[in-house]
């Protein structure tokens, strides 16, 4: 190891350095989250200010313009001697701010800055999701739409079932989404303030500085609230807010994770049949060892951090579990790293699939090649059906189609051969009433029902009204490079 310290000498989460956004990782950043600590003691000061405490004008510019003025060498210094990561902050800020270093926290807790802070990070990062969840909805839409009259097999326990449409299935990826913007955005907008409530939530601290005033009180937490932009905060806390509050928020995040990995579940099964498959770059290696190989990669990237994100809410839950009485602080390394990677695994996935979607691929010719190769069994009702209005028997035509059918059947699975059940159909002089409607009654568009009504049904109904909200937000593309 080379004796000046290097990035590539230590561990990175790849979740930062590699798959989510700047923007999310910064959200989650060690300057977010202190510099938001600073502000928090400024609006303290300020409401405390309005409220009549002997707190100047010049104390809160002080304060103000020294919010992002962070002395990281300093902090880092205090805490090694405090053990204590709020106080360790309140003397590099007192250091900077010395004449407002005698009302700096003021009154309040060290969970006033921590759970506050972490409130507003969690709606940050709820606000950073939300319109790259419309964009993957957005561009399934497209997708939907261009592909609702293209007939494919339908597959049911992993068999060929009874023709859908590929806009139609991509409807039903769309859908959950639409369900992951739904539950998410309420996770958003049920999220609430911890707010001013000192030690144990009782604002006993605060009451005290008021001097019994409960009125003022209630008033201060009502300004902070609102100077954070929070509409309303929690009456009732411990120490902390409840973590209940965690396990909702991880539990929507993974719900959308487990909407990714379906998604890209049926895509790189797609890709195997060769029907479908994600962007490919020109210059991309799909294998060191096979060079033909196109590997489906993102979708595999979206499985893989679905599959860490949807682990997540045990952490939340057990933590929630296991806060005795108004709190322990069992709850703070496990949270450092598990809100954070909720987030950042999220946000990974929405743009690999934002970037899956922008580019998928079609193939209606293997598509119509595996649907020539089971539409014969399919219609064979359809077939019993016509030849019953030409004046057959149902009996003996079902008997017929049994045999043929049969026949077919073994010819694919024993002999590998084509399915040639149509071929035998029509040199059978049993059914040569109903020879010239074979190809009618073969027609794959006759099979796939009201698949592309469905579709604009969908997308007029259900998804328009959600892409609605996010107006102005549905631009940009996503390029992945690593």
């Amino acid at each position: 190891m080379s004796s000046q310290s290097s990035i590539y000498d230590q561990y990175r989460n790849p979740l930062a350095s590699r798959y989510a956004s700047q923007e999310m990782s910064y959200n989650f950043s060690e300057t977010k989250k202190f510099t938001t600590w600073r502000k928090l003691w400024t609006y303290l000061a300020k409401a405390e200010k309005e409220l009549n405490l002997p707190i100047t004008e010049e104390q809160i510019q002080e304060m103000e313009s020294n919010v992002g003025n962070i002395d990281f060498n300093r902090a880092i210094k205090e805490e090694r001697e405090t053990r204590h990561d709020v106080m360790a902050h309140v003397r590099t800020f007192a250091a900077v701010c010395p004449l407002a270093a005698p009302i700096i926290h003021l009154g309040a807790t060290s969970c006033y800055v921590g759970d506050n802070t972490d409130l507003i990070v969690l709606r940050d990062g709820f606000d950073i999701l939300l319109p790259k969840i419309a964009r993957c909805i957005q561009r399934l839409a497209k997708f939907s739409k261009d592909y609702k009259d293209q007939p494919t097999l339908g597959f049911t326990h992993l068999q060929p079932a009874q023709l859908v449409t590929v806009g139609k299935r991509a409807c039903l990826w769309i859908q959950e989404l639409v369900m992951d913007e739904r539950a998410i955005s309420r996770a958003r907008d049920d999220l609430r303030f911890r707010g001013v409530k000192g030690t144990t939530g009782t604002q006993a601290s605060f009451l005290q500085l008021f001097e019994g005033n409960g009125e003022k009180v209630k008033k201060l937490d009502t300004f902070v609230t609102h100077m954070a932009g929070f509409e309303k905060s929690y009456i009732v806390c411990g120490q902390t807010y409840t973590r209940k509050v965690d396990v909702e928020c991880l539990n929507v995040l993974a719900s959308l994770g487990a909407t990714a990995h379906k998604i890209c579940t049926d895509i790189r099964l797609l890709a195997n049949m060769k029907e479908l498959e994600e962007p490919f770059e020109k210059t991309q290696i799909g294998s060191s060892a096979m060079p033909y190989k196109r590997n489906p990669m993102r979708s595999e990237r979206c499985c893989a951090l679905a599959r860490h994100l949807m682990a997540l809410p045990a952490d939340a839950l057990n933590t929630a579990a296991t806060q005795w009485m108004e709190r322990t602080l069992d709850d703070s390394a496990n949270r450092r790293i598990s809100l954070g990677e909720a987030f950042l695994a999220a946000d990974g996935i929405l743009m690999t699939l934002q970037n899956i979607t922008e580019g998928l691929v079609v193939y209606p010719n293997v598509i119509n090649r595996h649907i020539a190769q089971e539409l014969p069994f399919m219609a064979s009702e359809n077939i019993i059906m016509a030849m019953v209005k030409a004046g057959g028997n149902r009996q003996e035509c079902h008997e017929e189609i049994r045999i043929h059918s049969q026949a077919a059947g073994n010819k694919v699975k024993q002999e590998g051969g084509e399915n040639d059940l149509v071929e035998r159909i029509k040199s059978s002089s049993y059914f040569a009433p109903i020879h010239d409607q074979i190809g009618s009654l073969l027609d794959p568009s006759t099979f796939i029902g009201r698949a592309p009504e469905q579709v604009e049904e969908f997308l007029e109904c259900e998804v328009a009204p959600v892409l609605k909200k996010y107006e102005g937000k549905l631009e940009g593309t996503v390029s992945l490079t690593i």
